[in-house]
């Protein structure tokens, strides 16, 4: 699956040994990384470290696979449907086929840390079989049982998962392979046991003409931070009902309107004070939409966990 980041826009292979490659990835809004590692024939993990707001892959699978994401932080958007997009968060397994990987890629927060599973089917149901004899596991069957569409399936935060996932991050280099081998092979057998409900909840899903004045939203509030706008001046604003435009807000962005303000101000206000130090903490308090100093320093003591004067002392 290492095609999935070769044809990604800006791709560049760093570095690549027999058993491990690492891609990386620039545009104008940021950097990854990709890090591949071969298991078995036919099977990889990778590990997705990504600083960017977009990326582009032109990638069209030419061969039957069965791929397993999980996220461990950020948001990746999706598509849920025929013009329709929907988020996984941290702690969330998307499972697909890659029928729909091609296109504009968005992370939302700018940001998206994971592990990625891959099986090319026509590989991999061998060398499993040959791995570990009698392994009970019907790779084939797995597949069609979660991708019996062309859109993904989610699985939202299962503690088991996490558990599974959670060991992954941190694995001695000596033992990785091996250890990557058991892992895989745990995976499968807990997501071949795995009930799933008849009527699972499914996350909302919101059409690209929300997602659109959503995220024109977002960067009309980051341009126009010094200002303040009530919901309904922004409902009005961007033609969006102010309760589906509060609900698609959370989705892409995973947090409230005022919410992803209030981090936002402070997150630049911390920066001012780091590299504008000419600027005193009432002017980068207007500058970021307090008209009192007072309230601004309760605001960043809330989200920072110290006072703009600790916060710019600490960092000298």
């Amino acid at each position: 699956m290492k095609e999935l980041a070769a044809r990604c826009e800006g791709a560049v292979l760093l570095a690549e040994s027999e058993h491990c490659s690492v891609y990386q990835f620039r545009n104008d809004t940021g950097e990854g990384t990709i890090t591949f590692y071969r298991v078995f024939p036919g099977v990889m993990l990778a590990y997705n470290d990504f600083h960017m707001r977009y990326y582009y892959s032109d990638f069209m699978p030419g061969r039957d696979v069965f791929c397993i994401d999980h996220c461990r932080e950020g948001r990746l958007e999706y598509p849920a449907s025929k013009d329709a997009y929907s988020y996984v968060e941290a702690g969330d397994l998307k499972l697909d086929r890659r029928l729909t990987h091609t296109g504009r890629f968005e992370m939302p927060l700018s940001h998206y840390h994971g592990a990625m599973i891959s099986f090319d089917m026509r590989t991999a149901c061998e060398s499993l079989r040959e791995e570990m004899k009698d392994f009970p596991v019907d790779l084939r069957a797995l597949q069609e049982r979660y991708c019996s569409d062309i859109y993904p399936m989610v699985l939202h935060k299962d503690s088991s998962v996490e558990h599974i996932f959670a060991e992954l991050y941190a694995v001695p280099e000596k033992i990785r392979l091996p250890y990557f081998k058991i892992k895989i092979l745990e995976l499968l057998l807990y997501l071949d046991a795995l009930e799933l409900p008849e009527n699972k909840e499914e996350k909302p899903y919101f059409y690209k003409t929300q997602v659109e004045k959503i995220k024109m939203l977002q960067q009309f509030l980051a341009e126009h931070m010094e200002e303040s706008y009530t919901q309904e001046e922004l409902s009005e604003r961007f033609d969006i009902p102010l309760t589906p435009m509060k609900r698609c807000f959370k989705s892409v962005f995973g947090c409230t309107i005022g919410g992803w303000l209030l981090q936002y101000r402070m997150n630049q206000a911390a920066v001012l004070l780091k590299t504008s130090r000419e600027m005193s903490v009432a002017e980068i308090a207007g500058r970021v939409g307090y008209d009192s100093p007072s309230k601004f320093a309760l605001a960043f003591r809330r989200v920072m966990g110290m006072s703009p004067t600790e916060y710019r002392g600490r960092r000298r």
